[in-house]
């Protein structure tokens, strides 16, 4: 055992607590936690600085977590390049993981009551604003996309505030899950999967998605693949996926499609859809996911889908502009039922641990769609990489 002055001072410190009758008032791990901490500030358009600041002050609520790795959003690409939300300077990356160096007395369990120890792999999902309505067993299944998230906060007096650094200050109120028992790709893959996770149970509502539906799913970026995975893995097998790029028609192969329409092959609305009927042997789609983003997208998705179908539209992360579409055609006359989903609930959060090791159990390669990975001090190289869609998924990890 390697016992250094800072492992004998955090074991006097301990045994002297014990020796009153009390406890620290924060657990610690036996490693060394460094006086400060990295932080890639956002600090002008396209433009990362590496910050330091002294560490924090772990109250009794609080846990630091040593950030392992971080998956770059499409979220991030627009903050670095337009900054639409207004916070520069500021801390980004949402999606990201690590493990508790240090936390206060009074942390216990994570969100969904597992006990949560020094050591223990994380991720968070949400900060609360004193909204009764989302909470983790919430039926109502509103989703917490009016709660803060670590990785858009204001910059503060504490800095550490987004998973784009070498470390975190998770604060009390805070939700914070415990998937020590999930590698580290599948954990930097969570958060975009629970938002797939919450589409697919919105569909689900329409009494439409069954085991044997023909599904196409339109967009084959993270989104669109995570959501053919998890259909897959629900055991879904008639999936025809469509895109423009064959090498992520391939990827669509592999995260469990059964076929493949490239919209690049075909000219005109009509033979886009002729294509995707033929791709499901002469048969419209019982329901379609538009993935996409893009309002022409969104027009022509009706047309995929037969008399009595449904749709789930989820690419309109962001306002994307208007959709022309015709009511009485795609809307009215065939009777569709649409749902619509953005971001997630705590409950979905819960049940893509479930499902990422379901994928993993069958084969599925999700760790494929993490195509790219920076170290901190690279990432205004990893965010143009993101900007010009030259791989899928690009994370950030650290050593």
């Amino acid at each position: 055992m390697d016992i250094n002055s800072s492992n004998i001072e955090a074991i006097v410190r301990q045994v002297l607590g014990e020796m009153k009758g009390s406890s620290p008032s924060a657990q610690s791990f036996s490693g060394n936690i460094p006086s400060t901490a990295k932080v890639a500030m956002l600090t002008g358009l396209e433009k990362f600085e590496i910050k330091e600041y002294p560490m924090p002050n772990v109250g009794d609520d609080d846990i630091l977590v040593k950030v392992e790795g971080c998956g770059v959003c499409g979220t991030d690409a627009h903050e670095f390049k337009r900054d639409p939300f207004g916070l520069i300077p500021v801390a980004l990356g949402h999606e990201g993981t690590g493990e508790i160096v240090k936390m206060g007395k009074n942390v216990k369990k994570d969100s969904a009551g597992k006990p949560l120890n020094i050591g223990d792999k994380v991720v968070t999902c949400m900060i609360f604003k004193d909204n009764p309505d989302i909470t983790m067993f919430d039926l109502n299944k509103q989703n917490v996309g009016g709660a803060d998230v670590y990785g858009l906060l204001p910059d503060d007096d504490i800095h550490l505030n987004g998973w784009f650094g070498d470390y975190i200050l998770v604060r009390g109120g805070s939700t914070v899950f415990n998937v020590s028992d999930l590698d580290l790709d599948s954990r930097i893959l969570i958060e975009p999967c629970a938002v797939l996770i919450h589409a697919v149970e919105r569909a689900k509502t329409t009494g439409i998605l069954r085991f044997n539906s023909r599904v196409v799913v339109q967009g084959c970026g993270p989104i669109g693949l995570i959501c053919i995975a998890i259909l897959r893995t629900m055991g879904i097998e008639n999936i025809v996926a469509v895109d423009g790029e064959e090498k992520r028609l391939d990827f669509a192969k592999q995260m469990g499609a059964d076929n493949t329409v490239n919209f690049k092959d075909h000219k005109g609305i009509e033979a886009l859809a002729g294509a995707v009927k033929n791709a499901f042997g002469g048969y419209e789609a019982d329901f379609a996911f538009q993935c996409t983003g893009s309002p022409i997208a969104h027009s022509n998705i009706y047309k995929f889908i037969r008399n009595g179908g449904g749709l789930c539209e989820l690419g309109f992360f962001i306002n994307g502009g208007d959709a022309t579409i015709n009511p009485h055609f795609d809307i009215c006359a065939k009777e569709i039922t649409t749902v619509g989903s953005w971001v997630y609930t705590l409950r979905d959060y819960a049940t893509t641990f479930d499902f990422l090791k379901r994928a993993k159990a069958i084969g599925i390669p999700l760790e494929k769609l993490i195509t790219h990975k920076y170290p901190l001090e690279q990432i205004n190289e990893a965010l143009q990489t993101n900007l010009k869609m030259e791989g899928l998924k690009i994370a950030i990890v650290n050593k």
